[in-house]
C-alpha cells in the first residue's frame, strides 16, 4: 500500500503529478490554499483570544508578568532567574502597551511580585493579563506558519494544510498558546530552528545563522531546551554535509565544513542568549533575591562550562535544585511522591485527540520507511525523542505542557502521510483531521482540562490527571460568576489552587481546613487538583459532602 510515493514539492506554485514531475496548479484553485490557511489560523486566533479574555491568572503567569514589568521599569534581572528573559521580554511588549502602574521592586518573592502588580497596585488584572497574553498568542500563530511551510516543503500544499490543521486544533497548543507562559514560545523557536536547518541543506550560508538565532531564542526562553543542543548541532553538520557543493569538495573538507557549520549555529545561539540579557540590563547586574543552591558533580561542572551570563547559570542551579524537590504527582486516581517515567506518555494518551494520535504514529512510520522522506526523519523525530526523554526523566509530573513540542514536530511528520499514494489515504487522512477538529471544537472554551473521548472528555480529566492538565487556577472568575448567579447569599468555604485573589472577584470565603469540621456548613468549593490529592481533614470534608456543581471542569462545588 506504500509502493508509490509523491515527490517533494519545492516550488509553492507547482503540484506533483503521478509520475513525479511538476505540473502547474490550476489557476482557479490558487486562492483555495491561502483561504484555508486564513480560516485555520483565524479560528485558532478566535479560540485563543476568547479563551484568554475569560481566564483568570494561572499559577505561573503572575510570576512572568511581574518579572516582565520589572524588566521594563527596573532594567535588570532580579526575579525568576530559573527562566531566561526572552520569553518574558515577549510578554513585556504586551505589558508595556497595557501601561500598568508599577511600584518600585523589592526583595519579596517572585509570586508576591506578580500578585502585587495585578491586585495591589490599582491595575485592572483582566486588562493587564489580556495584554500580556496577546504577544504569546501572536507568536503562536506565527509558529503555525512555520508548521505550514515546513510540511509544504516536505510533501506539498495539501500536507501543509494537514499539518496546519493538526497544529491549530491541538488543545494543548491552543490552551498554552493563549497564556502568558513560556512553554509554547520555547517549543516554537526550536521547531523554527529545525526547519531552518532543513532548509540549510540547500543554502547553508543563509539558513545556518538563522537557525542559530532561532536556537538561541529557544535557549533564551526556557532552559529545558538545553538538551536539544547536541541534536541540533549534529543536524547542522548533516545539513552542510548534504549540501552538494560540500560533498564535491572531498570527504575531509566536507567534514570540516560540517563542523564549521555546527560551530556557526552554536556561536550565534550563544550570542542570542547574551543579547537577551543585555536587552534587559546592558550592565548585566545580577544580585539574586532567592536562594541559589550549590550544585556539585557532573551537573555542577556542566553549569560552570556553560558560556552564558552568571544569571543564566544561577538559573540552571535553581532548576537542578527544583529537580531534587519531592514533588507530588497524580495519575489515574493515584497520588504518589516523586516521578513516574511513564507519566508523560500516559498523560499525552489522555490529552491528545485520538485522530491526532493515529496521524502522529502513521507520520512517524512514513518518514522512516518511505525512501524520499527518510532524510527528514532525523529532523522531525530525533529532537522530539530527545526532548521527550529528558522531560520523562524530570522530577515534575505536572502536565503535558512539558511536551508541547510534540504537537508541533509531529504535526509536520503526520502531514507526510499524504505523500503515500494509497487509494483510501486521502479519505482516511481527511476523516482523522475532521475528527481532531470536532474533538477540539467541542471542548471550547475549556482547553486546559481537555481529554479525548476515550477518557470521557474534559469533564472527566480530573479523575485521571491534575495541575496544568486540568486546574491551573484559570476559572476563579467563572466561579465568581457562578456563585453570584446560583448561590447568592450562601456561606462559602473555599480551597483554591491558583494565583488569583478570590476577594478581588467578589468571593467572600473562608478556608474549611481551619476551625472545627462541624462549623463547615454551606457550599464547599474545591479546586480539582486539591480534590485529587485531598487527605486528612479536607478528604473528610469532601467525603461527607454532596457534589452539586462544577465550574470550567476545574473546580467542584459541594454542599454540606
Amino acid at each position: 500500500m506504500m509502493a508509490r510515493v509523491t515527490h517533494t514539492v519545492l516550488d509553492p506554485k507547482t503540484a506533483v503529478d503521478a509520475s513525479g514531475g511538476r505540473t502547474p496548479e490550476r489557476p482557479g484553485r490558487r486562492w483555495l490554499v491561502p483561504l484555508l490557511v486564513v480560516l485555520l489560523l483565524g479560528q485558532m486566533a478566535a479560540s485563543m483570544v476568547t479563551t484568554a479574555v475569560r481566564q483568570t491568572p494561572t499559577i505561573d503567569e503572575p510570576v512572568y508578568v511581574g518579572t516582565a514589568a520589572e524588566y521594563l521599569h527596573e532594567h535588570r534581572v532580579r526575579h525568576n532567574p530559573e527562566h531566561p528573559p526572552l520569553g518574558k521580554l515577549v510578554i513585556a511588549t504586551g505589558v508595556a502597551l497595557a501601561d500598568p502602574h508599577v511600584e518600585p521592586s523589592v526583595t519579596e518573592g517572585q509570586s508576591l511580585l506578580g500578585q502585587r502588580l495585578l491586585y495591589e497596585s490599582g491595575n485592572d488584572p483582566w486588562r493587564l493579563m489580556l495584554w500580556a497574553r496577546l504577544p504569546v498568542i501572536a507568536l503562536t500563530l506565527l509558529f503555525g506558519l512555520v508548521v505550514l511551510a515546513f510540511a509544504r516543503e516536505l510533501a506539498g500544499p495539501v500536507a501543509g494544510l494537514v499539518a496546519l490543521a493538526l497544529y491549530t486544533f491541538s488543545p494543548d497548543v491552543v490552551a498554552h498558546g493563549s497564556l502568558a507562559t513560556l512553554d509554547v514560545p520555547a517549543a516554537g523557536f526550536l521547531l523554527t530552528s529545525v526547519w531552518l536547518l532543513w532548509r540549510a541543506r540547500r543554502r547553508p550560508g543563509l539558513f545556518l545563522p538563522l537557525a542559530g538565532v532561532a536556537l538561541g531564542a529557544a535557549l533564551a526562553t526556557k532552559m529545558s531546551t538545553l538538551v536539544a543542543i547536541p541534536v541540533l548541532l549534529v543536524l547542522a553538520g548533516v545539513s552542510v554535509w548534504s549540501y552538494p557543493a560540500a560533498r564535491l569538495s572531498g570527504r575531509r573538507r566536507a567534514l570540516l565544513r560540517a563542523a564549521v557549520g555546527a560551530a556557526v549555529v552554536a556561536l550565534v545561539a550563544v550570542a542570542v542568549v547574551w543579547a537577551a540579557y543585555l536587552a534587559v540590563d546592558p550592565r548585566l547586574r545580577w544580585s539574586p533575591v532567592q536562594y541559589v543552591p550549590v550544585v556539585h558533580g557532573r551537573r555542577g561542572l556542566l553549569v560552570e562550562l556553560m558560556p552564558f551570563p552568571e544569571a543564566y547559570r544561577d538559573g540552571m542551579r535553581i532548576q537542578f535544585g527544583l529537580e531534587n524537590h519531592p514533588w507530588e504527582g497524580f495519575l489515574f486516581g493515584k497520588v504518589y511522591t516523586g516521578s513516574l517515567w511513564y507519566y508523560l506518555p500516559a498523560a499525552l494518551l489522555v490529552k491528545t485527540p485520538l485522530g491526532m494520535l493515529a496521524l502522529w504514529a502513521a507520520g512517524a512510520v512514513v518518514v522512516c520507511v518511505v525512501p524520499r522522506l527518510r532524510p527528514t526523519a532525523p529532523y522531525l523525530l530525533a529532537p522530539s525523542a530527545v526532548l521527550l526523554a529528558a522531560a520523562m526523566e524530570g522530577a515534575r509530573d505536572l502536565g503535558t505542557r512539558y511536551a508541547v513540542f510534540l504537537p508541533m514536530f509531529l504535526a509536520v511528520a503526520a502531514s507526510c502521510v499524504v505523500a503515500v499514494r494509497w487509494r483510501w489515504g486521502p479519505a482516511v487522512t481527511g476523516a482523522l483531521v475532521l475528527f481532531v477538529a470536532v474533538s477540539s471544537l467541542r471542548t471550547y472554551p475549556y482547553y486546559l482540562p481537555y481529554s479525548n473521548e476515550a477518557f470521557g472528555g474534559p469533564a472527566k480529566t480530573r479523575l485521571h490527571l491534575h495541575d496544568s492538565n486540568v486546574d491551573w487556577g484559570q476559572d476563579l472568575g467563572r466561579l465568581a460568576d457562578r456563585l453570584r448567579e446560583r448561590y447568592r447569599g450562601e456561606r462559602i468555604w473555599l480551597v483554591y489552587k491558583g494565583s488569583g485573589v478570590p476577594s478581588y472577584y467578589g468571593i467572600d470565603a473562608a478556608d474549611p481546613r481551619e476551625g472545627p469540621v462541624r462549623a463547615v456548613r454551606g457550599l464547599l468549593v474545591v479546586s480539582d487538583s486539591a480534590v485529587a490529592k485531598a487527605t486528612g481533614r479536607l478528604a473528610e470534608l469532601i467525603d461527607s459532602s454532596r457534589r452539586i456543581d462544577e465550574v470550567g471542569h476545574s473546580i467542584t462545588i459541594y454542599r454540606r
